[in-house]
C-alpha cells in the first residue's frame, strides 16, 4: 500500500481537485460508499472512503476503504480472497455518498454471505408497497 495511505486526514493533492470539492465528508473525513453488482443491481454492502481510498480505488481498480473499528485502509479482498475489481464510481447529487460498481469474487460481507443485506428483513407498516 502506498505511503499516502497511512493515515485518514484528507489527501485532496492526490485526488483530482474537481471531485474532491464535490465531497461532502464526515466530521472524520470519510464518505460513504454503497457497494453494488454491476452486471445485476444487488447491493452488497456500505463502507466508508477518505480521499485516499477513493484515489487508490480510482487508479488501481480495487475497492480500498477505511475501516472505521480498525482505522486503518483495507483493499477489499487482500486477505480473504473476497476482491472487489471496480468497475465504476459515481457521487450522488449532494456529494456525500458514493456508488461503487464492482464485479465481486465471493462474498462480500465479513459474515461469508454474498451480500451484508441478506440477514433481516424488517417488518413494513400497511400502505407499504411490494
Amino acid at each position: 500500500m502506498s505511503e499516502e495511505l497511512r493515515d485518514n486526514g484528507p489527501v485532496s493533492d492526490l485526488l483530482d481537485p474537481a471531485v474532491a470539492a464535490r465531497l461532502k465528508r464526515t466530521d472524520d473525513g470519510l464518505v460513504a460508499a454503497v457497494v453494488q453488482q454491476h452486471d445485476t443491481g444487488e447491493v452488497l454492502m456500505l463502507a466508508w472512503m477518505n480521499d485516499a481510498a477513493l484515489q487508490q480505488t480510482l487508479t488501481t481498480g480495487r475497492a480500498t476503504y477505511w475501516s472505521r473499528s480498525r482505522q486503518e485502509f483495507w483493499v477489499k479482498g487482500e486477505t480473504s480472497g473476497h476482491r472487489q475489481w471496480v468497475k465504476e464510481v459515481r457521487l450522488d447529487c449532494d456529494g456525500d455518498t458514493l456508488l461503487v460498481k464492482v464485479d465481486q469474487e465471493g462474498a462480500a460481507c465479513h459474515t461469508g454471505n454474498r451480500t451484508c443485506f441478506d440477514a433481516d428483513l424488517l417488518p413494513t407498516t400497511e400502505g407499504v408497497r411490494d
